[in-house]
């Protein structure tokens, strides 16, 4: 149940929009500003299809397209023009937007970053991509973590990006933060239609949590997204399921207060509680142990696959990128990452978009 698309608001729902969005071709810096421009414009059409929506969601590469140019001229800072305009659209329209950009690291290539803002302006999420789809993309890998921010009407968000979906333990960590909505942006190609669909139900099921998940659409005349935005309920059901129509917004009414339900009176399938309590009804409390021989070896720094020195692909040389010379200095390593930036005073928050 939706309720209609949410047209029909319970008193705990949160009605999120997908958008589908045109891809667009940005290689110049004004034609990221004219596509900073459009993505604005439909925050507008979204509160204007529906005033019930708390949230609308643009897909990764809604801003800089399926190029993966890497030029600085053309990469986004969190105090950037780019996201000024987010943020005041936001403000303009009193509601949620979660957007994406291609952010400038003076240390090394861009990062795939995400974020989400409030009806206020405020950065209540920040993400930078933790998988990039190699060997495909050339983005730094991130550093941020899996994050989980407050969200409209109680509700607890986590954004993850495109191929980061495929890793169960993505989802795994976001709902183990209080994720009770998983967002996920991509730009997939039709390609991945098979995998995009069962990992979106598959993250929902296994986490007792809803997945939003929506892809670019259209063409850019190389390139072909598409779309399909989804949404999953905490069972794994499609609840809404859209197509490949160009800047459609594909809407539902989330209730956050049936996952919290689920999570603490379900027996059967609580997965991800029994995950760390396995055989409570033989053992008291179930074992609390980690059985699981990947886990142990990657925290211990010796993470390795039986078939590790038979793999083939391990850089982005067949996709025109130079060989990598610079190894990477860990999370949270780099002297110039900032802190995701916290909620302030509703008066602040006005000030700095001025």
């Amino acid at each position: 149940m939706s309720g209609l698309g949410g047209l029909n608001k319970s008193a705990n729902g949160v009605v999120v929009g997908l958008v589908q969005l045109q891809l667009p071709v940005v290689a110049t810096r004004e034609q990221l500003a004219a596509q900073t421009q459009r993505i604005c414009d439909l925050v507008g059409k979204a509160r204007r299809n529906q005033q019930t929506m708390d949230l609308v969601v643009f897909p990764e590469y809604a801003l800089h397209g399926l190029s993966m140019d890497t030029n600085p001229e053309i990469m986004c800072t969190l105090d950037g023009p780019e996201v000024a305009a987010f943020r005041a659209a936001c403000v303009e329209h009193r509601i949620w937007g979660c957007f994406s950009i291609m952010e400038a690291n003076p240390e090394g290539n861009p990062y795939n970053s995400g974020l989400i803002i409030d009806d206020q302006g405020a950065i209540r999420l920040y993400y930078r991509k933790l998988h990039p789809w190699v060997p495909v993309e050339p983005w730094e890998p991130g550093n941020l973590g899996v994050p989980v921010c407050d969200g409209p009407n109680g509700s607890k968000l986590a954004l993850i990006i495109c191929h980061d979906g495929m890793f169960p333990e993505m989802a795994r960590e976001a709902a183990y933060k209080g994720a009770e909505i998983i967002l996920r942006t991509a730009g997939y190609t039709a390609p991945i239609r098979h995998a995009w669909k069962i990992t979106n139900q598959a993250n929902a099921f296994c986490n007792l949590a809803y997945t939003a998940s929506v892809c670019m659409c259209g063409s850019d005349g190389t390139f072909d997204s598409m779309g399909e935005g989804m949404f999953c309920s905490f069972d794994g059901t499609v609840m809404v399921e859209g197509g490949g129509r160009p800047d459609e917004i594909i809407t539902a009414e989330l209730r956050p207060d049936l996952v919290r339900e689920a999570r603490t009176g379900w027996g059967v399938e609580n997965n991800i509680y029994q995950l760390y309590h396995r055989g409570y009804v033989a053992v008291k409390g179930g074992a609390q142990d980690c059985p699981y021989t990947y886990m142990h070896d990657m925290a211990a720094g010796r993470y390795r696959l039986p078939w590790s020195d038979q793999v083939q692909v391990t850089d982005g040389s067949g996709f025109g990128f130079a060989p990598p010379v610079r190894f990477y200095g860990g999370a949270g390593s780099h002297p110039l990452v900032p802190a995701p930036t916290p909620p302030v005073p509703d008066k602040e928050r006005l000030k700095t978009l001025d």
